[in-house]
């Protein structure tokens, strides 16, 4: 298990279920712009987590993470009942 985490390769798993699942939502008939909106902070967190384990420098952890925010408020704004 240590092996499997140090090399981040707990994380590409992790990755390969997100592309799995956009995959699957996709031929149900999803949206892209919908399915980018909601997968991609979450493969976005998962590839910070992955510098991270492997011990990146820090702006390979930070700058995923940080991207991640506005494309889930994005997400969020898009969901919002309008007024």
């Amino acid at each position: 298990m240590e092996s499997l985490f140090s090399s981040g390769h707990a994380a590409d798993i992790v990755l390969a279920a997100l592309i799995v699942e956009g995959l699957w939502l996709a031929r149900k008939g999803w949206p892209l712009r919908t399915l980018l909106t909601m997968l991609l902070p979450a493969g976005l967190i998962v590839l910070g987590l992955r510098a991270a384990l492997v011990g990146a420098a820090w702006p390979w952890m930070s700058l995923p993470i940080a991207l991640s925010f506005p494309v889930h408020l994005a997400d969020v704004l898009s969901r919002s009942p309008r007024s």
